[in-house]
């Protein structure tokens, strides 16, 4: 019995939503081409202490992420103006971190995926997932363009 307690324990201590083996390949879409990932609250707030502009991905396991908001977002990135920085976290996998990230997102609801661009550790430009289901990832790319020409 104590061993089926502890068993039982564990499985309810585990923070993340998805194997690891099911989200790498997810998380190194973006990691692949510069982010870095954010696991915990202090990274969050390290990343968006950095002068000038932050892009913050909220990564996730759903179709839309795939199919249209990393593609987007890397598409996004063929710009001459684009972020000085570029971080990801997890939905379901980095709580503390996408917690955090969430909470500098605020007004707006927690949604995954979703993209958001800070300037100087200030929210300046907001993607919920509301704007990536259902659209392409150059219409996405096109949206953030604007918001880098604007404040990058």
């Amino acid at each position: 019995m104590q061993n089926t307690t502890i068993s039982l324990i564990h499985i309810f201590e585990k923070k993340n939503m998805y194997p690891e083996e099911i989200v790498k390949p997810m998380k190194e879409e973006l990691t692949s081409i510069g982010f870095n990932e954010l696991l915990t609250r202090d990274d969050v707030n390290i990343a968006l202490e950095k002068a000038g502009t932050t892009l913050i991905v909220v990564n996730s396991i759903c179709g839309c992420a795939a199919a249209n908001a990393r593609p987007g977002v890397h598409l996004s990135l063929q710009n001459n103006k684009k972020p000085d920085n570029l971080v990801t976290v997890f939905a379901g996998v980095d709580t503390e971190a996408t917690n955090s990230a969430r909470e500098m997102m605020i007004p707006f609801p927690p949604s995954s995926p979703s993209i958001a661009l800070f300037k100087n550790g200030t929210l300046v430009h907001m993607i919920e997932r509301h704007h990536i289901e259902g659209r392409p990832a150059e219409l996405i790319a096109e949206n953030l363009k604007e918001a880098y020409n604007q404040h990058c």
